[in-house]
This record gives C-alpha cells, structure tokens and sequence, in this order.
C-alpha cells in the first residue's frame, strides 16, 4: 500500500515538473513573441503604414495584401478613398498575422493551465492574459477603423508593453515552480556576508524605490507612446536644445496634450500644430532626463551593496540596458529618425521594462528566501535548546 502511495506522488511530481516545464517553454515563447510584435508595430508607425489596410482584419476584403491587377482593382472599388499600396499593407498585415500568431499562444497556453489546473500550475494570470489579448485586438482594430486616432493608438502601444510585462511575469513565476520542482534550491544565505536579521543589507528599505522606478518607466513608455501617437518624434531636430532653445518659447502643452481630439479626421502624420508637439518631445526628454538621473543614483546605491543584497546581476542588467536606451534616443534625433535605431529605441524601451521587473522579482525572492532560512534556522536552533533542556530533565 505505502509502495503504491508512494509510486503515484512521484508519478504526481513527475506530471508537476513536466507541464511546469511545458507551459515555461510557452510562457517564454510568448515572451519573445511579444517583443517581436512590438518591434512590428514600431516598423509599421515608422514607415507610415498604419492605414495601409484601411479594414480590419483583413486587408481590403482579403486575407493578404491584394498583389494581382484583379485584386487591386477590387480592393479600390471597395475603398475608393484609400487605393491600394502594396509596399505599406504588408508591413500592416505582417504586424497582424505576428499579432494574431501571439494571441493564439496565449490562448493555448491558459487552455493548456485550465486543463491542468489539479497539478496547481498558474491559471488565473494566463486567462487574464488571454481576456487582455482579446481587449488589445479591439484596440488593434478600433486604431484601423478610427484612423490612427491618437488616443487608442497610446493606449494600443501602453496594451503592448502590459502584455509583454504580465507573460514576463508568468514565466517568472512558471520558472520558479519548475525549479522547485526539480529541487534547485537557491541558498539565499551565500548571497549575503553575515546571517543575521536584515543581512540581506537593507534591500528591503529600497523596495518602494524600486517600485518608484518601474512606475516611472511606465510613465515614460506613455510619454513615447503619446510622442508617436501624434508624430512627435522630429519636433525638435538638434541636440541638448529644441530648435537651438532650451525652453523653445511658444510650447503649447494643452494643446500638445489634449485628449479630447474628436474621431473623424485621418490622424496619418499628426493634426497637432508645431508648439503641441514642441512641448510634448520636450515632455519627453525631460522623461528620460528624470528616469536616468533617478535610477542613477538608486542603482548605485544598489551596487554598493550588491555582496550582501545578491542583486549585482540584477543591477547591471538594467544599467546596461538603460545605457543603451538613452544612446538610442540620442542617436534618434542625432541621425534624424533612422528605421533601424528608432525600432531599436523601442525595443529597447520594452528590455528596460522587463529588467527593472526581474529586478524587482529578484529583490522579492531573495528577501522571502531570507526570511524561510533564517525562520528555519531559529526554529532548528529552539529544537535543539529544548531537546538539550529535556536530556537535562532526564538525567
């Protein structure tokens, strides 16, 4: 009977580790996948290709670009406004087959979690990732049939970085259960110089720092968003000034920002005058000015303690890849705008995303991996002062 028992808990522990393994492989998949699709969307705004099918989700009526004489010429007698232009539908359809390629792994991955869920594997965040995906394609489809109206193209690229931040989130925490599955056991105390309380230097104390970071991040990301919803991005040509001004006069912010820009105009290339979108590429460069300065100084604080807070890995990730973005911007106004850097600049921007949440999950980890070995460490040490006490008792 015991043998039995004993038999199908292990073969339980197998299924665990396999489906755990499984959906991580799926979950990282998804991942990749999603910066594929944002680097996709970035190619399709850059080349002015938004409304290079002017229907959704096909492309004309069709299901690919309409390439033959016949083709073309039905397509514009359907949409005589927007005659057919090959060379911008296909990086619009490619962006929406990439798209529509992510939404099917996702759904795949939570039907997959659903039908697996007594082996407790992750389930309610792969279904709210899947009802997300399923929110982001009507975006995807109201910024066609609403003509790259700036307000649901911001919240369509802020929809791209959420998902890409909740199945980064997933795969952390699929990765930690198949490692606990497989027995790899991270021994928390190594990472530190002395085991006692607080011995993880003080990284706690900078937790809300850390959080301060990631929502200025967030709050970047949509000051580019909102910069590339309204064309922004070449409103001031020069560099450290805006039009050889530090503060170019005449920056017109409640129009730069005005949310209240009504549905019907086609938004292709802007509709906001010169001071509107002066003063948002000021917004944001002052953005990036405020996040470089801040994670400066909370990174080199960071790294300072990195022999007792175990997050020198970490740290230099996200230094690195903040580097990088701030020479990518640069580079974006310096060299005027190039295809290849701007769509590095947001891909990118979706790195810096990711790491400064690892960072933050690593923080985490580490500080509750802490606090169960030296909970466990007190408990064994009271075991053997009250054993000691009883073989006293008992002598």
């Amino acid at each position: 009977m015991k043998q039995a028992m004993r038999a199908n808990s292990q073969q339980s522990d197998a299924d665990v580790a396999y489906v755990s393994r499984l959906m991580l492989r799926l979950a990282l998949a998804a991942v990749a996948l999603a910066v594929i699709v944002i680097m996709l969307g970035a190619w399709t705004r850059l080349v002015h290709a938004g409304l290079g099918c002017p229907d959704w989700p096909g492309c004309y009526g069709f299901l690919t670009v309409p390439q033959s004489d016949a083709s073309i010429a039905i397509a514009n007698a359907r949409f005589p406004e927007t005659p057919v232009d090959v060379a911008k539908g296909w990086p619009e359809m490619i962006h929406r087959y990439a798209a529509g390629t992510l939404g099917l792994l996702v759904f795949g991955l939570a039907a997959y979690g659903v039908r697996q869920r007594r082996l407790n594997v992750p389930v309610k965040l792969p279904l709210f990732v899947a009802g997300f995906i399923v929110l982001q394609g009507a975006f995807g489809m109201w910024t066609v049939t609403l003509k790259l109206w700036p307000q649901v193209v911001a919240l369509h690229l802020l929809g791209g970085f959420t998902t890409l931040s909740l199945l980064t989130l997933l795969a952390l925490r699929l990765r930690r259960q198949s490692q606990r599955q497989r027995g790899v056991k991270v021994n928390v105390l190594s990472s530190f110089s002395s085991v006692t309380p607080g011995a993880n230097g003080g990284s706690r104390r900078f937790r809300p720092w850390l959080y301060g970071g990631l929502l200025l991040i967030v709050l970047q990301i949509a000051l580019g968003a909102w910069t590339a919803a309204n064309y922004a991005a070449v409103a001031c040509p020069d560099l450290p000034t805006c039009g050889g001004q530090w503060w170019p006069q005449g920056m017109d912010f409640a129009h730069g920002f005005d949310i209240t820009q009504h549905v019907g105009p086609n938004y292709l290339g802007g509709q906001l005058n010169a001071d509107g979108r002066v003063a948002i590429h000021v917004s944001h460069r002052l953005g990036a000015a405020v996040v470089l300065v801040y994670f400066s100084v909370l990174l080199a604080l960071l790294w300072a303690r990195r022999r007792r807070n175990g997050l020198g890995q970490s740290v230099a990730v996200v230094a690195v890849v903040l580097l990088a973005q701030i020479a990518l911007g640069l580079a974006n106004v310096i060299l005027y705008i190039p295809l290849a850097v701007a769509v590095a600049h947001n891909a990118t921007g979706a790195l810096l995303l990711l790491s400064v949440i690892q960072l933050i999950w690593h923080q985490r980890q580490l500080s509750q991996g802490l606090r169960a070995q030296l909970s466990g460490v007190r408990d064994n040490k009271n075991n053997l002062m009250n054993s000691g006490k009883h073989q006293e008792i008992t002598a």
